[in-house]
């Protein structure tokens, strides 16, 4: 495998894992998204995803599986082993707290390698009284309040026993707030309050049993219990002693993170630790540290190495449209001047549908009035003639429908007229050159 500078393996032959099936499963969520991101350019695997229902995933993975049945069905492990062993899936990627659960009890029943830390770790993740139970004499284990348990300071925090992202987490300043939340009937860990800063270490630990890699980042901005603002933090000793202890304590393999937040004197304490891959692990992966990429290379048996860039960095995040349509088409036509290149550069988008369309066999025709040598135009700006199928160069009063002559096709152009005359005329489907991103993966 031609791997990443980050992950150079170290021992065993990088060309002995060719074409290593790698399943992502549910791919309904973006800590799925992340992972594909992070493998899809690994040459020597071929991504799945799988989920229960149609979704993104249907637009972002280009081998996916919809209808797997939920694991609470009695028929999902046969499911399963049916679909693994039809594609030639190694290695599975659980993107949920409950699958990871699941999957590492079952493990023995299931035909691949899943990625992550056995059953014991998992089961630890799930629960947090268990968690904290199990760490009632570390320093960094925030104070637990039992039902019976008198509470002698406000505010307080109650949060799902079984639950991640602070869903259904909250701030508790009165006993009979507290009181109502527990009538309510649901399982809470109620703790102390931590008002300080919040962060998420994101860690590595191979099959050795050693850890690898600890990287602090921020949670600036949470939204939806996601980070929507994420910096990259040093690490400092308290936090590098917590990844030590959970490490020693708890054993998990490959990829898994901890939360931790800052009481009011300033001192780290537990929030939560997880087993699963996080969707702003991305932060370091742009670092270089691919964790996704090294989990696989230590469930293949290879030791792994990391290098990670010093740099400073932040993440910010926005939510991003994509857009599933039935429309088919086997050409492209596309105007030169303020779509190709737009304000004196290259208009990467479009580039980017236009290769894309290349990779997927579909004809280019480039239609432009350009006035002026147009092949010295397009070399100056590096745009090969050799991309396009067929070169129309116009005058200005020829109609470019007129040289519209396949109708499985579509036009993107900058001008409403030559986009109406098209519509109108040649009864295919036409675009402006701010609809290209809406195009990307049709």
């Amino acid at each position: 495998m031609s791997a990443p500078e980050s992950t150079v393996a170290a021992g065993g032959a990088v060309a002995d894992i060719a074409k290593v099936g790698v399943l992502v499963f549910p791919a309904e969520a973006e800590n799925a998204f992340e992972l594909f991101d992070a493998l899809r350019y690994a040459t020597r695997l071929r991504v799945w995803g799988a989920s229960s229902r149609p979704g993104y995933a249907n637009l972002l993975f280009p081998r996916l599986k919809d209808d797997l049945p939920p694991i609470s069905d009695p028929g999902f492990l046969d499911a399963l082993n049916a679909f693994v062993a039809q594609a030639g899936i190694s290695l599975i990627f659980p993107t949920h707290d409950d699958v990871a659960l699941y999957l590492a009890a079952h493990a023995a029943q299931i035909r691949a390698t899943v990625v992550g830390s056995d059953l014991a770790c998992a089961e630890m993740c799930r629960e947090k009284r268990r968690l904290y139970q199990a760490l009632a004499g570390e320093a960094f284990c925030p104070r637990v309040f039992g039902e019976t348990d008198p509470v002698d300071e406000w505010p307080v925090f109650a949060k799902p026993n079984r639950g991640q992202g602070g869903v259904g987490a909250a701030r508790v300043g009165t006993p009979a707030e507290l009181d109502r939340l527990r009538s309510a009937g649901a399982d809470l860990v109620v703790s102390e309050f931590l008002p300080g800063e919040e962060f998420t270490v994101d860690c590595f630990s191979d099959r050795h049993g050693q850890l690898r890699f600890a990287g602090p980042r921020s949670r600036d901005v949470v939204r939806m219990g996601i980070a929507f603002v994420s910096r990259v933090v040093p690490l400092d000793a308290p936090t590098q002693q917590i990844a030590q202890a959970l490490n020693e304590r708890f054993r998990p393999r490959g990829l898994w993170f901890f939360q931790v937040k800052r009481d009011a004197g300033g001192r780290l304490k537990l929030l939560e630790m997880s087993c699963r891959v996080a969707g702003t692990m991305s932060v370091y992966r742009q670092l270089g540290v691919n964790l996704p990429l090294l989990a696989v290379f230590d469930a293949l048996g290879m030791d792994v190495q990391v290098l990670r860039n010093d740099l400073p960095l932040t993440l910010r995040r926005r939510l991003q449209s994509s857009y599933a349509t039935d429309l088919t088409f086997d050409t492209v036509y596309v105007d030169y001047d303020d779509t190709v290149i737009v304000d004196g550069q290259v208009n990467a988008v479009l580039m980017q549908f236009l290769y894309e369309c290349r990779n997927r066999g579909r004809r280019l025709v480039l239609l432009t009035k350009h006035a002026g040598d147009l092949a010295a135009h397009m070399r100056a700006f590096h745009i090969p003639e050799s991309l396009f199928d067929r070169i129309d160069h116009l005058d200005a009063a020829q109609r470019k429908v007129d040289f519209i002559t396949d109708r499985n096709a579509i036009l993107i152009d900058n001008l409403f007229a030559e986009r109406r005359d098209a519509a109108r005329h040649a009864g295919i489907a036409v675009f402006d050159v701010d609809a290209v991103p809406g195009l990307l993966g049709l």
